[in-house]
């Protein structure tokens, strides 16, 4: 086996094994899945959850849907109480998008689960697995940072 197809291996073995592990969390009664959002309305909260705040135009670049299409979805957010909309403070024409404490509170909770169910996975590792796992993470970590922030 040459060195390419080594890697490439790896890399589709690793691929599965996460994506088992997704599916193994999923099984546990996830926020993610008894919130009862689409995968439009998730992207915009988990947009907000990383940015503060945006606009319906900066939403809809997003996601690539017209404003009229953000409009719905946004409404449905608000309905539910997970964002809210305000004057952008530099223009009163823009209507900005942005979090509640309750929409706060979702994303946190999803983001939680998902380190639950690692952290109790990782507290049946042995100290030397655990000190590979750092080593790798960090290093992955490292290279995320080269191919997206740079």
């Amino acid at each position: 086996m040459s060195v390419n197809d080594e890697r490439e291996d790896l890399i589709r073995r690793i691929n599965d094994t996460q994506h088992d592990l997704g599916r193994l969390f999923t099984q546990h009664q996830s926020p993610l899945f008894s919130s009862n959002l689409t995968i439009r309305q998730l992207r915009v909260v988990m947009q907000l959850s990383t940015n503060g705040s945006a606009s319906g135009q900066d939403l809809a670049h997003t996601l690539g849907v017209g404003l009229g299409t953000v409009t719905g979805i946004v409404d449905r957010l608000v309905a539910q109480g997970l964002v809210s909309r305000h004057e952008d403070p530099s223009d009163r024409r823009v209507r900005r998008v942005e979090l509640t404490p309750a929409g706060a509170t979702l994303i946190a909770e999803i983001n939680d689960a998902g380190l639950r169910h690692y952290k109790r996975i990782m507290s049946h590792l042995d100290t030397e697995t655990l000190r590979a796992l750092d080593l790798v993470t960090r290093r992955m970590r490292e290279v995320a940072d080269k191919l997206y922030n740079d």
